[in-house]
């Protein structure tokens, strides 16, 4: 890991801008592009601590996070089943990388498409704990948060500052579960530790560009230019693995 230190600065550099954009992303451009030159489970370690932090932040930056918890505890406390469950029977692997892949390119192809559902209110009671539990597994094989989660909580036609606020809540639960997970099976090691709490400089530095930029171009341009990026390295990632 130390040999690849300068990578590793720049990717969260990356990621944080993506994130200071779109208000998501982090860790799925960090996962895809950490994973290039470090194993699944040691770039998944990375993410724990920027994830958590910005993810905090996200969470806290609107207002008060008690509504929303009210509504979407289900769903969370599936997040912390499926990630448990998933940590036992799936954990993150060299396997992992094709799923990820299959993960990004199913991620993109949804964002660039446009594609749009609606989730009727009355089926939220059943549906948010099962999406939970998706997301939670997802997140243990690949170390990515945002399917289904993200597609699901646009589905419910939130509020602009609810659904960031929602995302928020959503992500700090799966990285802290993803991060109970790790430490279960011996990969939240201290100095895996030192280098995610190092990876946060240069999270929050991108942030902070990503924030300037934001104010001065067209977010749905990123946005797209984003989304493609996701779909060709998803698909590179499925190709190299066969």
């Amino acid at each position: 890991m130390e040999n690849n230190f300068i990578y590793i600065c720049f990717v969260f550099v990356i990621a944080g801008l993506v994130k200071g954009v779109t208000g998501m992303g982090l860790p799925t451009v960090a996962m895809s592009l950490l994973v290039l030159v470090l194993k699944p489970v040691e770039a998944a370690a990375l993410l724990v601590v920027p994830s958590l932090l910005t993810n905090v932040w996200q969470l806290m930056a609107g207002s008060p996070v008690y509504p929303i918890w009210q509504r979407f505890w289900p769903m969370m406390a599936g997040i912390c089943a499926g990630t448990l469950i998933g940590s036992a029977i799936l954990p993150i692997s060299v396997a992992a990388t094709s799923t990820l892949g299959v993960a990004l390119v199913v991620y993109a192809a949804i964002g660039l498409t446009g594609m749009r559902w609606h989730t009727k209110e009355a089926s939220t009671s059943w549906l948010s704990p099962v999406i939970g539990v998706a997301t939670g597994m997802l997140t243990a094989a690949t170390g990515m948060f945002v399917l289904p989660a993200v597609p699901y909580l646009q589905s419910l036609g939130l509020q602009k500052e609810d659904l960031i606020q929602a995302m928020g809540l959503s992500f700090t639960a799966s990285t802290a579960m993803l991060a109970v997970a790790m430490a279960a099976h011996g990969a939240w090691e201290p100095s895996v530790a030192g280098f995610s709490l190092m990876a946060q400089l240069p999270a929050m530095l991108g942030m902070l560009i990503g924030n300037w930029l934001r104010k001065r171009m067209q977010p749905e341009k990123f946005r797209r230019f984003f989304l493609t990026s996701m779909l060709l390295l998803g698909a590179h990632m499925v190709t190299k693995s066969f």
